[in-house]
């Protein structure tokens, strides 16, 4: 539970597993909610179970797939579809600004815990209900993985090369959905403020891709064309994309007409060559461009290029491991690797929120919980806040 930050002082109720969800709360929780994590007993969230890898003692091992999503959180537990359980649900939603979940439609509403009986408890409640196809229309009640979504949703036609769908190479649906969920949350959080009450938010894995389609949605909607994959390389910009030099690959971004110029420039390159004077030309004939540029960078090493593409303001880098990214200056210099304190574990580092705020100092997270380790805390908290009450 996190003192500082923007959101401090709000109370997140995370009912989600898996990804989509938990990167929510995880987000909130990183700008400073207090996230508790309500898991099934015994076995909790899926992703507890997903690997390998795994780490820690043979008898406590740990998923890395659940530490990525989960720091800043208290884990609790209960059987939703029990007395109890559904008492202590009650309780935390009476408490919370936020109720996150992921739920299949109708789930909630089988639980007695509908949208209707949520604002009864609590009016002020903000929802957020992340499905994988939207909770209503002709197939609203399919169940959503990410790599369904991507496949359903056009991203893997124009991911990878011409004829071989590709998917992304991580969970890409699931974080974005949780992104934009995030960012629905933080506007009724905003307008709770004028009116006194929440509303629920709803996004899906469906909407979040087609949300990102960008240009290549316009390409269709607009321009009548279809799209489809390119590789390495950009669908409407040339140069834009990997150049094999000669001890490696490197990639090249050029933006403008007057990058261009000072891209040939440094290549050896004629820059008003009829093929490519302008980036329609090029794009039109990108094979025959590939072969110009990549003849002119196989006369030197990929770092003698990046070397003078810096130097000519041209946007160009090289391609890293995670490894790599990791033990990068810069990635650490942003925030970018967050150190915590695991239970059973012990000292951690985990990739860390993308988010800063001016005027804060370094945060202090806290790491993803054991299934069910502030089941204590949680209850000793709600009895104290009903004994202020006189409940």
């Amino acid at each position: 539970m996190s003192e500082d930050g923007p959101l401090s002082g709000y109370v997140v109720v995370d009912l989600s597993r898996a990804l989509a969800g938990p990167h929510a709360g995880m987000m909130l929780g990183d700008m400073g909610a207090r996230v508790i994590k309500l898991e099934t007993p015994e076995r909790g969230d899926e992703s507890r179970g997903w690997g390998p890898p795994f780490v820690g003692p043979e008898d406590r091992r740990v998923s890395t797939y659940y530490l990525s999503c989960n720091r800043n959180k208290e884990s609790v537990t209960a059987d939703l579809k029990s007395d109890d359980g559904r008492e202590f649900l009650t309780r935390l939603v009476r408490r919370a600004d936020v109720l996150v979940e992921n739920f299949r439609t109708g789930v909630l509403d089988r639980l007695g815990f509908g949208v209707e009986r949520l604002h009864e408890i609590n009016p002020r409640l903000v929802i957020l209900s992340i499905t994988g196809f939207g909770h209503d229309g002709p197939e609203g009640g399919r169940a959503g993985y990410d790599q369904i979504a991507q496949g359903e949703a056009g991203l893997m036609s124009i991911t990878g090369e011409p004829g071989h769908p590709t998917k992304v190479g991580v969970p890409i649906a699931d974080l974005l959905a949780g992104m934009y969920g995030v960012s629905g949350v933080l506007a009724a959080l905003l307008e709770r403020e004028r009116t006194g009450r929440g509303r629920v938010v709803r996004t899906s894995l469906l909407a979040s891709v087609v949300g990102v389609h960008a240009f290549q949605g316009t390409r269709w909607t607009v321009g009548g064309e279809v799209p489809g994959a390119t590789g390495n390389h950009h669908a409407s910009i040339a140069p834009y994309g990997l150049f094999n030099a000669a001890d490696g690959a490197l990639q090249v971004a050029v933006g403008s007409e007057t990058q261009w110029r000072a891209f040939a420039a440094v290549v050896g390159l004629d820059p008003d060559d009829p093929r490519f004077a302008t980036n329609s030309d090029r794009v039109g004939n990108r094979p025959a461009l590939i072969e110009e540029v990549e003849g002119a960078f196989a006369a030197a090493s990929a770092g003698h290029w990046l070397m003078e593409l810096g130097k000519a303001g041209i946007a160009s880098g090289k391609v890293r491991g995670i490894d790599e990214v990791y033990e990068w200056d810069q990635t650490r210099s942003q925030g970018l690797l967050v150190d915590v304190d695991h239970p059973v574990l012990g000292p951690l580092a985990l990739p860390g929120p993308a988010v800063r705020f001016d005027g804060s100092g370094p945060r202090t997270h806290v790491a993803p919980p054991l299934l069910g380790e502030n089941d204590d805390d949680v209850r000793r908290w709600l009895d104290e806040l009903d004994a202020a009450d006189g409940a």
